[in-house]
């Protein structure tokens, strides 16, 4: 049975191919293809609004929700009327008298979202699930624009940001919410949520407020409590499950765990952990990004101050739990914050990487961005962890081999670069300033102020005698040899002596230290007044390549020590190694439903040959909802290149992503993608 749905609240003119997404069938939604799915052979999928049934005559009708419950608002019982009313369920006839009739149906904007049962008195049962409308002006998630709408609920593909915030890698990702089974995988992870399992009532209720299902959400996507989508491994061993850079997209992720008995998949890191969260937020019909924050804080202890030891080679101990990760992502889910004063709708923070218990729970989040920005830190929900991740003053000590510590000179930063795809492209937009104030500003002093960040407050900018520095070569390839720099100045009116230690330890984004890569230890570095030298350290692909993790990332770091004043001066930084780039060529001409080709290259860049070589492929509306894979059956000798054709049929117009991951025994893990337009 297919049902026709209009709905009265919207306004919604236009007709956009590119919500005609699921697969099974579609709805009108006042002259908006929108998506459906059937549950049984009556169900249907909608928006929050009013919408319009052809059904057998029947006496007034019976609403009830997921174990529907009067105390709990959520089951319905109503009447015939003669217009609808947009403010309450409500139903009224709109067709000529006869044996079959059409109600319009309306439900308030305020309607929790879920499974829900439209009982027809003796006439029948319709199943049916309700979601957030962004569409609506009465809606919590109501967003006013269409190309953001566009962005932020439609879009089945997208861009997120890794890397380093000196080197910005975007990465693609397959977001595929409309993709066949994953609205099923989303409605789940709001049953086995544990609130729900306690009190299912009470739970269908509180899914009318997007706070609560954020909440639920951040919770859920990952495992730590409950029985939540994914399980976080930071370290190289993955037994038992993949790699997380081995992920192209959420659907694979989503059908593993609804198909699965809710057994977690193995294995997230934040960036996944925050792409399933947009997925689900998506399909659910919140507005939903993936940001992320680079040289982002970790601070375990609530003092906004991120306290990091060095040895005497200027390399990192392990003695406080405080870190900086190179990298982190979350997510910002779109809604007003009817709970807190005026000024504080709009984007809010969620967190699903499992990193702090929030009321007993590992989640995060919802939080303002303003909130954040203003330093309003009662504000709810765990405004000081995420203000400390933009925001907190970093403290290095070193400790001496006798035992003692001392403060040394450094210029470590956190929260830069905050990036997030833009709308309509995949450029990246800086959102740092929708965080954070300038810094020395007026209004960020202000801001920590009410934040109480005192260590910021009293931090003076001081000219140093000595300044320190790392500069890198314009290309660093993996594969390839290249220099970095230790860049010492003296700007004192005296003669120094010094000892500078230059050395380079592999490190994964979040900041855990591998084996070293290089290492330089002069002992006697004489300094002229007003004078500079540039130190040289080698890297050589022979020494690095064995311990590189999937992350290429290299800790440059250069301590200088003043045998005069005895004071020491700290320099940091991680390096990005380049991976080879993925070409992708389409051969034919892209339209509905007719078949292409994609011919992928990658050319070996290392000096050694790669085996086990694999490309695998995805893409909403490109690929059927499936993975395509394709093994190399020979070794790629260096120089040389990998190539293979995919053969696959686009089921939809419109600019698509074509997903593409490269793996082989000495390259790891190699993104790339191709917008595709596909005709009609």
């Amino acid at each position: 049975t297919l049902f026709i749905f209009y709905n009265g609240n919207c306004d919604l003119e236009d007709n956009r191919e590119e919500e005609n997404m699921m697969v099974k069938s579609n709805v009108v939604l006042k002259n908006r293809k929108v998506s459906m799915y059937y549950f049984s052979q009556t169900s249907v999928l909608c928006f929050n609004g009013s919408y319009s049934i052809p059904i057998p005559f029947s006496p007034p009708c019976l609403l009830p929700g997921p174990q529907p419950s009067d105390q709990y608002g959520t089951r319905a019982s109503f009447g015939l009327i003669d217009q609808i009313d947009t403010s309450r369920w409500s139903a009224a006839v709109t067709s000529p008298p006869g044996d079959m009739v059409s109600l319009s149906i309306c439900s308030p904007p305020d309607a929790p979202i879920g499974r829900w049962r439209l009982t027809l008195g003796q006439g029948g049962l319709v199943e049916f699930v309700l979601l957030y409308n962004p569409w609506c002006t009465g809606d919590v998630v109501y967003m006013d624009s269409e190309e953001k709408l566009t962005e932020y609920v439609l879009a089945q593909d997208g861009i997120i940001y890794r890397g380093s915030w000196k080197y910005l890698i975007p990465t693609p990702w397959n977001f595929g919410q409309f993709e066949d089974g994953i609205l099923e995988a989303c409605l789940r992870i709001l049953e086995m949520n544990p609130k729900c399992l306690r009190n299912p009532g009470k739970d269908a209720s509180g899914r009318k407020n997007p706070i609560y299902v954020s909440r639920v959400l951040s919770a859920m996507v990952n495992c730590n409590d409950d029985k939540g989508v994914l399980l976080g491994r930071w370290t190289d061993d993955y037994d038992g499950g993949v790699s997380p850079l081995s992920w192209k997209g959420s659907v694979e992720i989503l059908r593993n765990w609804d198909t699965n008995a809710c057994q977690p998949v193995r294995f997230g890191q934040c960036w996944v952990f925050a792409a399933v969260a947009c997925s689900v937020s998506r399909a659910l019909g919140i507005p939903c990004r993936v940001v992320t924050n680079y040289n982002s804080a970790h601070d375990t202890n609530s003092n906004l101050v991120i306290e990091r030891y060095v040895d005497e080679n200027g390399q990192l101990v392990q003695k406080s739990k405080d870190m900086i990760w190179n990298y982190h992502c979350w997510v910002e889910n779109w809604m007003t914050r009817p709970d807190l004063k005026p000024g504080y709708d709009g984007w809010q923070a969620m967190d699903p990487t499992p990193q702090e218990k929030s009321e007993g729970v590992y989640c995060c989040g919802p939080i303002p961005l303003k909130a954040i920005k203003e330093g309003e830190l009662t504000y709810k929900y765990d405004a000081p962890f995420v203000f400390a991740e933009v925001n907190a003053d970093v403290h290095t000590f070193m400790k001496r081999e006798d035992g003692s510590t001392e403060k040394i000179i450094s210029s470590v930063q956190v929260g830069l670069k905050i990036s997030t795809k833009s709308v309509g492209s995949d450029r990246r937009e800086d959102i740092t300033h929708l965080y954070k104030y300038p810094e020395g500003s007026d209004e960020e002093r202000e801001a920590f102020t009410k934040a109480n960040h005192q260590n910021k407050l009293l931090k003076q900018q001081t000219n140093a005698g000595l300044l320190i520095a790392i500069k890198v070569s314009a290309e660093m390839k993996k594969g390839c040899d290249f220099d970095v720099f230790a860049v010492v100045m003296n700007n004192t009116p005296n003669g120094k002596k010094c000892r500078l230690v230059f050395g380079s330890r592999a490190v994964s984004y979040n900041g855990i230290l591998g084996e070293n890569c290089g290492f330089k230890d002069l002992l006697n570095v004489e300094l002229a007044p007003g004078e500079e030298k540039r130190v040289p350290l080698r890297m050589n692909y022979s020494k690095y390549a064995e311990n590189l993790t999937e992350d290429n990332l290299i800790r440059l770091a250069a301590l200088l020590l003043d045998y005069g004043t005895r004071e020491a001066y700290l320099a940091v930084r991680n390096v990005v190694l380049e991976n080879p780039e993925i070409k992708v060529r389409i051969l034919g001409e892209p339209k509905e439903n007719r078949k292409l080709v994609a011919e992928i290259t990658l050319q070996n860049p290392l000096p050694v040959p790669l085996q086990n070589c694999c490309f695998t492929v995805e893409g909403s509306n490109l690929t059927g909802g499936q993975i395509i894979t394709e093994k190399l059956n020979s070794t790629v000798e260096p120089g040389q290149d990998a190539k293979v054709k995919i053969y696959f049929t686009p089921t939809h117009s419109g600019q698509r992503k074509l997903v593409v991951d490269f793996d082989s025994n000495k390259l790891g893990h190699v993104k790339g993608y191709r917008n595709v337009i596909i005709g009609k």
